[in-house]
């Protein structure tokens, strides 16, 4: 796993956390802010009319009996009376500490107020005087008027608790709208990194496991399909070349004897070359079954693609066709001088071929990063690019299939030998092409420090 998969894993957690943290506050702060809201509507809501309710009872109580002391001028009616006025002065000095908004106190005041004033009433009618029954009920009419204000103010307080008790409900919806959003937001972006973290893993470690798998079957069975051609392109070119070599020296041996001015000896010359050709192929075929193991030394790209340009330049003029060094970087990297040179020709040769005349070939090297055995890491690229006629699409498919070729001459073994020796050396010969515009073929070795 490399740092960058491992720097997105851990801020994902990071994020995880910070997510499951943010839903569990909201949840929590929802919970308590929906259970403050319902002691609140339900001890406020009762507490919103027990106030007027019991106010309302006590001054009409009261009242009675204020107005039964008057009418029969009985004491216990006048205890009675002082006693409950007291004890209402008491219970409205204690609601002020429940009541929660500055209307709320200013109205306990007012009622405090009236209260008082109504219980100057209610003393005056008690006091011990013989009165005319006009000036009694005078006492019982001016009591009545003293209470009127402490009802109203009664309502008013109702009223102004029940404001305060939907103030207080629609800052807790607020607070649970905002909570709510908040849980929603964090499951948004939850499930977003949910899916951030399947494609991160899938394009991360699936995919390329998935490749690599594939590649590896590929490369299995081409190793099982070349080992079984190796062994009967080994066998083949055994049993050719001794017959070969006794054919050869026969044919120098009549050669010797003949006229080069003679049909025969034209003759001979055709056959002499059709042989050459046939070593040739059977040289090829030993080389695909039993590659030699590369003599791995430090080299940097400059001094091996001169040594092919000057080796091929001159013959490839003559067809009109341009080679040229374009750029080079100096990456050191390890190789087999031979086999690499051997590799290089081959490539310049089949680029030539592809542009038959008129055209131009460049060799560059480049740096770049690349994934090698399963691992990315630093690698140059040796390139050959022609100006040719490009790989079709069916042919791309089957271009390193051992014994398949486009020419009516060739083995078929060129690109699969040059790319057996290439990954000999732990790299890959990759291309690009496109018909019309040309093809580039890359050497991909990985650097050394």
């Amino acid at each position: 796993m490399n740092r960058a998969l491992k720097f997105r894993l851990t801020a994902f957690a990071l994020v995880i956390v910070t997510l499951a943290a943010a839903i569990g506050f909201a949840a929590y702060a929802s919970w308590r802010e929906v259970g403050r809201l319902q002691q609140r509507l339900s001890t406020g809501h009762l507490r919103s009319f027990e106030i007027a309710d019991h106010l309302q009872a006590s001054i009409l109580k009261l009242q009675d009996t204020l107005a039964r002391f008057e009418l029969t001028r009985n004491e216990n009616a006048r205890r009675e009376f002082k006693h409950d006025s007291a004890a209402l002065d008491a219970w409205i000095n204690q609601q002020k500490p429940f009541l929660r908004s500055t209307r709320e106190s200013d109205l306990l005041n007012q009622v405090d107020t009236a209260y008082d004033s109504f219980l100057s009433t209610g003393a005056s009618a008690l006091k011990d005087s013989d009165e005319s029954a006009h000036s009694k009920l005078q006492h019982i009419a001016d009591a009545e008027k003293a209470a009127v204000p402490l009802f109203e103010l009664g309502y008013q307080l109702a009223d102004a608790h029940r404001q305060t008790l939907e103030t207080a409900f629609l800052d807790s919806q607020k607070s649970i709208s905002l909570l709510r959003w908040v849980i929603f937001g964090s499951l948004a972006l939850l499930i977003g990194s949910l899916i951030w973290l399947f494609a991160t893993v899938y394009r991360e470690m699936i995919a390329p496991l998935q490749l690599k798998l594939v590649q590896s079957r590929v490369i299995i069975e081409r190793q099982e399909k070349l080992a079984s051609l190796g062994v009967l392109a080994a066998g083949v070119a055994h049993e050719i070349r001794n017959p070969l070599t006794a054919i050869k020296a026969r044919l120098f041996s009549h050669q010797r004897r003949l006229s080069k001015s003679s049909d025969e000896f034209e003759d001979v010359v055709v056959i002499g070359a059709e042989i050459n050709r046939l070593e040739r192929i059977v040289k090829d075929f030993l080389q695909f079954a039993r590659p030699s193991e590369p003599q791995l030394v430090r080299l940097t790209a400059e001094p091996v693609l001169r040594g092919v340009r000057d080796l091929l330049a001159d013959d490839l003029e003559k067809r009109d066709i341009a080679l040229r060094i374009d750029s080079i970087v100096d990456f050191p990297f390890e190789a087999d001088p031979q086999q690499l040179k051997q590799v290089l020709i081959n490539l310049v040769q089949n680029a030539a071929e592809s542009i038959d005349q008129h055209g131009q070939i460049f060799l560059r090297a480049r740096g770049s990063s690349a994934r090698l055995n399963g691992h990315p890491q630093p690698v140059v690229i040796l390139e050959t690019q022609d100006t040719g006629k490009g790989i079709p699409p069916e042919v791309q498919k089957r271009l390193f299939d051992p014994f398949f070729s486009t020419k009516e001459s060739g083995t078929g073994l060129g690109l699969s030998i040059a790319a057996r020796i290439v990954e000999k050396h732990g790299g890959a010969l990759e291309f690009q092409t496109q018909v019309n515009r040309g093809t580039t073929f890359g050497i991909v070795l990985p650097t050394v420090a």
